[in-house]
């Protein structure tokens, strides 16, 4: 069938002139910002080339509040949108396998970018074009439009037409809301209707569930790319031995701060590096400039800028990663990669605990080199949040971790911290101003590894410079800061190899805290007599809430077994305090060894996980659970006291078999004998 789209264009043109709404055409102007970051972005079929709108318009309301209009128009039966089979607009994706001509010929190659989604349909383009202009930094929301049609009336004006609208904003993290009430009335595209218009506008925020889903998303991207990087560096021969894990630690760390866009400071692009061969003047000491300026920008401290400058910099020295081979620094196409893979992923506002896979990554291949107890096995996420919120972690808690990692404790409980205080403070200015404080003045970390501490320090200042209470040093030895810092939430997951398997951190913080909670996940047997004599004198001074028995999550990095211990701080354990012991082995996710599963992805949801951790949420805070997974019916939950001797505190001590037989148990084993007898039988037969 012929196309009509230069008639649906025409008949939404006309529209748009009843209601006297000024619009553009393709190559018409609005101003320098939109041109540009059309000019800038790569086409729709991915290449060089303008980006040339059918429609735009510039929306604005009395507030002088503008929004770019961008419009796509096609004229063929199905073309208005593509959706994935998630119910998501499709953008680009990529050949699983080679794809050929006619003639045989290779068209296109495995892992090869596909854009016949934004090509060929209305939605798609028009979110294409949105999503260039929201790249160059000018505007952070953008409408995008759709329009198709497939049959004409006896008068040549479109008989099916269709339209779709879209809202993407930055504040979304891109994800295209549905402007429903814009498909059928464009008027409110008007200046007379602009508030209407924006009042819907900013309606249109994310659910809890759709963060959820985009961070999951998020996250199995970033451990892809990661992978990816990861594993070029691996296979390289000029690499092979010139870096050791750190140095591939520092590399990416380093690489990332220089990518980062930074607030007055023109972004790297890939032209900047211009392959000197020179000790003085190289592609690794742009890098090194670069990194300094943004350390500098995000407000750091002048012994952690020195601190961190004195372990990254000796890595981009190296003649391996500067000098030109071709014309080209190794730098350079590292830089390439990282700019074009990770850095998107980052740059959201979403809370990610990204260094930890980094680190997580690297450990895949070679343990990290100062870890000889190997400890540094980082929590994950859901666990961490889980963690946070069982310690009532809130806008007006103070969190600390005494043995921080990469600062995934702080990075989930900031992002709880952040949550409620939006829900609770609706004055803006009020609002900044409690975000500011939460995160330079509720967070305290401590980690004793330089190359640890890097990552902990980069992920905090990517939510927003959350580092100034991050502090490189011994967890024992910082009472100077720890004694003026009102902690009311210690979360920690302590180095099983320090004494009473990590519990010394513990009685050592809970010693200096005065109220509040203590959610540590630990090795299982500490509870059970090993975390000894700590666990005896915790108790003295502390109640012991609950005690979950935890699934295998550190699958493919560590076969310790382990549990979340949860204190009540400041009050005395006594004798008859009920405990809440829960079976959380089967928590809904689905692992496999990293090292020997040939899945991309090491953790699937394949049993209803998001419940089951809501469940326990529910259960341990005194909430109605709104699921029935563990209960003391089925044996999963049990209430029962402790001794004060710090040595019963693990689910399978309390865990009662009844061994009183039932008339089922005897009818069962009356019939297994009729069955055996009678088999007997006429076997002899």
């Amino acid at each position: 069938m012929r196309s009509i789209e230069e008639k649906v264009e025409e008949h939404y043109k006309k529209i748009l002139d009843n209601y006297q709404i000024r619009h553009y055409g393709k190559t018409e102007e609005i101003n320098s910002t939109i041109t540009k970051a059309l000019k800038d972005s790569n086409s729709k079929s991915g290449g060089g080339g303008n980006n040339f709108p059918d429609i735009q318009i510039l929306f604005e309301n009395k507030h002088a509040r503008r929004i770019p209009v961008m419009i796509e128009a096609k004229g063929e039966k199905g073309k208005l949108e593509k959706l994935t089979k998630e119910g998501l607009i499709e953008g680009v994706t990529y050949y699983s396998s080679d794809i050929k001509n006619k003639a045989g010929e290779i068209k296109h190659k495995a892992g090869e970018a596909n854009y016949s989604s934004i090509i060929n349909f209305a939605v798609n383009g028009a979110i294409h074009y949105a999503n260039a202009i929201l790249d160059s930094n000018g505007y952070d929301e953008v409408i995008a439009i759709g329009l198709n049609g497939t049959e004409l009336n006896q008068d040549g004006s479109v008989k099916d037409a269709q339209c779709k609208a879209y809202y993407i904003s930055t504040k979304n993290n891109r994800l295209p809301k549905h402007i429903t009430e814009l498909d059928d009335d464009l008027s409110l595209l008007k200046y007379s209707n602009s508030e209407k218009l924006c009042e819907i506008l900013d309606k249109l925020t994310l659910s809890e569930k759709e963060i959820e889903q985009m961070t999951l998303k998020a996250e199995v991207t970033l451990e892809q790319k990661i992978k990816s990087i990861h594993q070029s560096l691996y296979d390289s021969d000029r690499l092979k031995t010139a870096l050791s894990t750190n140095e591939k630690l520092y590399l990416f760390c380093g690489l990332i701060m220089a990518s980062l866009k930074t607030e007055n400071l023109a972004p790297l692009n890939s032209a900047d590096f211009k392959g000197n061969d020179d000790n003085d003047d190289n592609d690794g000491t742009i890098i090194t400039k670069r990194i300094r300026a943004f350390l500098n920008k995000k407000n750091c401290s002048s012994d952690k800028i020195k601190m961190i400058c004195s372990l990254l910099n000796p890595v981009f020295e190296k003649p391996v990663l500067w000098k030109p081979v071709n014309g080209e620094s190794l730098i350079k196409c590292l830089f390439n990669q990282v700019n074009n893979d990770i850095i998107p992923c980052l740059e959201s506002n979403l809370h990610l605990d990204f260094t930890g896979k980094i680190l997580n990554s690297l450990n895949d291949w070679v343990a990290i080199e100062n870890d000889i107890a190997n400890d540094v096995v980082l929590t994950p996420r859901y666990v961490t949040r889980l963690m946070a919120k069982l310690a009532r972690t809130d806008m007006n808690s103070f969190v600390w971790d005494r043995a921080m990692g990469s600062g995934g404790f702080l990075v989930s409980a900031m992002d709880i911290m952040i949550k409620d205080a939006r829900e609770k403070i609706k004055d803006t200015d009020k609002l900044n101003d409690k975000i500011r404080k939460i995160k330079h003045n509720q967070l305290l970390g401590v980690e004793i590894l330089g190359n640890i501490y890097i990552l902990a320090i980069l992920n905090m200042i990517l939510m927003g410079d959350g580092s100034s209470n991050m502090i490189y040093g011994d967890g024992h030895r910082f009472d100077k800061v720890s004694n003026n810092f009102p902690a009311t939430v210690f979360l920690l997951n302590p180095p099983y190899s320090a004494p009473g398997k990590g519990f010394n951190f513990v009685e050592e913080a809970l010693s200096k805290m005065t109220k509040g909670y203590a959610c540590i996940l630990i090795q299982e047997n500490s509870g059970s007599g090993n975390g000894l004599p700590y666990t005896k004198r915790i108790l003295k001074n502390n109640t012991l809430c609950a005690s979950i028995h935890m699934s295998d999550i550190f699958s493919g990095k560590s076969t310790v077994q382990t549990a979340i211990y949860l204190f009540k701080v400041n009050r005395p354990h006594e004798e008859d305090d009920l405990v809440k012991f829960i079976d959380f082995s089967e928590d809904g996710y689905s692992r496999q060894n990293r090292k020997k599963s040939s899945q991309q992805v090491n953790l699937r949801d394949t049993n209803n996980a998001k419940a089951r951790y809501e469940e326990i949420e529910a259960l341990v805070l005194g909430k109605r659970p709104k699921t029935n997974y563990y209960t003391k019916e089925n044996g999963l939950y049990i209430e029962d006291t402790i001794s004060l001797e710090g040595n019963d505190w693990t689910f399978s001590q309390h865990k009662k078999i009844d061994t009183t037989p039932k008339l089922e148990d005897f009818k069962k084993t009356v019939a297994d004998y009729l069955e055996w007898k009678v088999s007997t039988l006429l076997k002899e037969q």
